[in-house]
């Protein structure tokens, strides 16, 4: 079993910064990818960026040069830092892995709890 925990969400004002950090635990697991979604209120979950194991990064266009995603793959984290964030980055932002482990060695998604992210105007 594969458990993610996520850290570092908060109250900023528009233009600020913050970061995100997320930690997988557990044993017997190879990590293929981790990222992060967002879910505003009334609003659908929503990709936000995802980086592979070998370091491939993917953004949505609306944090593309605002939004930086790293891993570091022997801890097993991923941190998001969030620059120039916006009102409309407001969201619980969800950390999630796609996690392969024994004996089947099938993928499966794993989910953070969610950390709210407030930006005020």
């Amino acid at each position: 079993q594969v458990q993610l925990v996520e850290s570092g969400g908060g109250l900023v004002q528009a233009g600020g910064s913050l970061r995100l950090s997320c930690a997988a635990s557990g044993s017997g697991f190879r990590i293929n990818a981790m990222g992060w979604y967002r879910q505003a209120p009334g609003k659908a979950r929503e990709f936000v960026a995802s980086c592979s194991s070998g370091g491939s990064t993917n953004y949505d266009d609306s944090v593309k040069g605002r939004f930086s995603i790293s891993r570091d793959n022997a801890q097993n984290t991923v941190t998001l830092q969030m620059n120039s964030l916006k009102p409309g980055d407001t969201a619980v932002y969800y950390c999630y892995a796609r996690v392969v482990a024994g004996p089947s060695w099938t993928e499966s998604v794993y989910w953070g709890q969610g950390t709210q992210v407030t930006v005020s105007s």
